[in-house]
């Protein structure tokens, strides 16, 4: 990567973090840093599982743990334990509860005083953004909303995150889910996947194939799968995006990570079908690289058929 670019972010960061209040212990006046402040807003009024909050905020177990903790000394969370007290244990007086760890915290919940400040810090965080847009003229503050609309929309894109999973989780089932009723809402005589050519789990588990899952926040957001066959073209299949993440360019990155599993794998070359109707994804394939060719399979569904050829290159990952 270029050093000159790798400065201009690393100055972005910095004015950030200056202009927020970041580098302050006492985030927003408040008294607490903004640690503690940021998972009391992401807790919100609805609670939050353990997990769950901390995928969100991309934060360690250990690490959270300790935020949490802090917080609820302050009496502004609760920590919910999953853990059941072992039978035919007896607490004397002197015995004290063990405020639940992370390794029996459930659910986190605010309690009414922290509810309450997270209601403050809502107000204190409206006020900043208020003072970084007042000094500006009206053109200046569009544009600056516009880039900051622009910059979001990026930061999201780089924090997704692919890998190969287990086609048979629930994770792995919910995206096929979404990815079938999508196809019977655009095919013009809808979609049964029982008709179409297979790709069960099995077909999809290494070394038969390979199914790599997209998440955003700890959450999948997108999926695309591999059936390999040694040296011949490997078939691309259940290639798919959440419509909420569409605008983050993840399909050609997917489309990438596949191809890039395929070659290392030894495959000749990378093919698919395609319904007329998904015009999206046959722009992509065009674009990138892949070439229409005469009908290899007996899909009933595809109007389209596509190859690329992978050129082997020892040693290439497939990136993340």
């Amino acid at each position: 990567m270029d050093p000159v670019v790798i400065d201009r972010i690393r100055r972005f960061n910095r004015i950030v973090a200056e202009r927020i209040g970041a580098l302050e212990d006492r985030f927003l006046g408040r008294g607490r840093p903004m640690s503690e402040a940021r998972v009391l807003w992401e807790i919100g009024a609805d609670g939050a599982e353990f997990a769950a909050l901390g995928a969100r905020l991309g934060v360690e177990a250990a690490c959270l743990d300790r935020i949490l903790q802090s917080l609820q000394r302050q009496r502004l969370v609760r920590i919910h334990s999953t853990r059941r007290p072992s039978r035919g244990r007896i607490r004397t007086r002197q015995s004290r509860p063990r405020r639940p760890t992370l390794r029996s915290a459930g659910r986190i919940s605010l309690t009414r005083a922290g509810l309450a400040e997270r209601a403050e810090l809502d107000r204190r965080s409206d006020a900043v953004a208020l003072r970084l847009l007042d000094p500006l003229s009206p053109p200046q503050r569009d544009a600056f909303v516009s880039a900051v609309t622009e910059v979001e929309r990026l930061l999201r894109a780089s924090m997704v995150r692919f890998a190969i999973e287990d086609p048979a989780t629930a994770d792995a089932r919910w995206c096929f889910q979404q990815y079938f009723t999508e196809l019977a809402s655009r095919f013009e005589s809808g979609f049964d996947p029982a008709l179409s050519i297979s790709a069960a789990a099995p077909e999809l588990t290494p070394p038969a194939g390979a199914l790599f899952i997209a998440r955003l926040r700890g959450q999948p957001v997108g999926c695309g799968a591999l059936k390999l066959h040694g040296g011949a073209p490997a078939e691309l299949k259940r290639m798919w995006i959440a419509p909420d993440a569409r605008s983050l360019g993840l399909g050609r990155r997917l489309l990438e990570v596949l191809e890039g599993h395929a070659r290392e794998a030894g495959a000749t070359a990378v093919r698919l079908e395609t319904n007329r109707a998904l015009t999206e994804a046959i722009a992509l394939y065009r674009r990138t690289g892949y070439v229409e060719v005469a009908p290899f399979n007996a899909e009933p569904y595809a109007h389209h058929w596509f190859e690329k050829q992978m050129t082997l290159v020892k040693g290439l990952g497939t990136g993340d």
